[in-house]
């Protein structure tokens, strides 16, 4: 074989990072959708969410329920746009996953085991979405 057969290996190499990009897009969707009724949830002052009165940031559980709503649905539709393999997709998919960390840390009192799992989550997603190069990789040159 010559060195011209080297983009086939090359497109073996990060195949892989590919599965990763749908892994993403799909666990973005799914903290997107449990965002979403997350913020339901506290809007609706629901009697799931636990109440500390001594936490450093702490704020309205209504404030928080339209922050979990508002990043849920531009998780959700920022997944979308993941299976597309968009460029913007991917960049606004660790922006929003790095807002969902932010916002889970700041909401730890609330709901504290449901906070660390979406900031666990959350972390997958970036790791996923930073491996995953795309085009960037050289596939098919």
């Amino acid at each position: 074989m010559s060195a011209t057969h080297t983009p086939h290996a090359s497109s073996a190499k990060y195949a892989w990072a590919g599965g990763l990009r749908v892994f993403a897009a799909v666990m973005l969707g799914i903290a997107g959708l449990l965002a979403i009724f997350r913020g339901i949830m506290a809007i609706a002052e629901d009697d799931v969410f636990v109440r500390t009165p001594n936490y450093v940031f702490q704020f309205d559980l209504t404030g928080w329920g339209w922050v979990h709503l508002g990043l849920g649905i531009v998780a959700a539709l920022v997944s979308f746009g993941l299976f597309t393999a968009a460029a913007w997709a991917r960049y606004s998919g660790i922006a929003i996953a790095a807002l969902v960390i932010i916002a889970n840390f700041l909401s730890l009192p609330y709901y504290p085991w449901w906070s660390v799992i979406m900031i666990a989550m959350s972390g997958f997603i970036i790791w996923a979405l930073c491996v995953d190069r795309g085009e960037d990789a050289g596939v098919g040159r």
